[in-house]
């Protein structure tokens, strides 16, 4: 191997260190970012609908879909006549509401707005992660324990719960399922809420509440989980870097 190589080595190596030593300290900004375009993005179809921009609005509900099963009953509406629609109202503007294949690629009407590219389940589980993600970057300096593998499971069980009795309801139909009436409930709670409470997805509805709670604890326990892990990785990725150049006699910035 001649001279020439070996530096040309050693500059790719230092090269890439360098990279690492960017990424391990400012991994939160680039984590942050992208669960901003993560979440940010769904929303832009609905806007690209109202702008008559139809191309770049479907290119994102075709790779959404791949995420999210982007069912209208379960999803947001914006620039229409109210956030969500039960499936008796996208059953009276799309020709069928009882194949979730064909369901899910109903995207809205001039008159009803246009849906969120995934669901509100999404909407609130990764809307979680990228909002305590920012949280966490302000508490950072105080919070030295991760949550332990036990509480995050805790923090996982809500959502598997209610995705999961979500899931067993549909296999007896989307209108027919107990998670659709919720009769269990009212009969558990003597109707103390009022009758639209218990009755499908809508905004407001007991459903609707599940899932964004149970999508806010799921976002809160992974960041506090993951992300202190993540910072203690990469605090000892930029120490043994600073060593190396150190030991080199390189310096670090270029």
């Amino acid at each position: 191997m001649t001279t020439e190589t070996v530096d040309r080595s050693k500059q790719t190596a230092r090269r890439a260190n360098r990279f690492m030593y960017k990424l391990a300290t400012r991994w939160l900004t680039v984590v942050n970012t992208f669960m901003g375009v993560l979440v940010g993005l769904p929303w832009l179809a609905p806007i690209f609908m109202r702008l008559g921009w139809e191309w770049p609005a479907k290119v994102i509900y075709t790779i959404y879909m791949g995420l999210c099963h982007q069912m209208p009953q379960r999803s947001y509406f914006i620039f229409g006549r109210q956030p969500m629609y039960s499936l008796e109202e996208v059953a009276l503007v799309w020709q069928n509401v009882a194949n979730p294949l064909i369901l899910r690629q109903f995207v809205g009407t001039a008159d009803m707005g246009w849906k969120v590219a995934w669901s509100d389940r999404m909407v609130s589980m990764y809307g979680a992660i990228f909002l305590f993600g920012l949280v966490y970057g302000w508490v950072r300096p105080w919070l030295k324990r991760p949550l332990p593998l036990w509480g995050f499971i805790l923090f996982c069980v809500p959502m598997g719960i209610d995705g999961l009795t979500h899931m067993i309801s549909d296999l007896y139909g989307l209108e027919a399922g107990f998670r659709y009436h919720n009769t269990w409930l009212a009969d558990l709670t003597n109707n103390a809420f009022q009758p639209l409470f218990y009755y499908g997805d809508a905004f407001g509805s007991f459903n609707w509440w599940m899932r964004l709670v149970t999508g806010l604890l799921f976002g809160l326990g992974l960041v506090w989980f993951a992300f202190p892990h993540l910072q203690e990785g990469f605090n000892q990725t930029k120490y043994e870097i600073e060593a190396k150049f150190a030991k080199a006699g390189v310096p670090l910035a270029e």
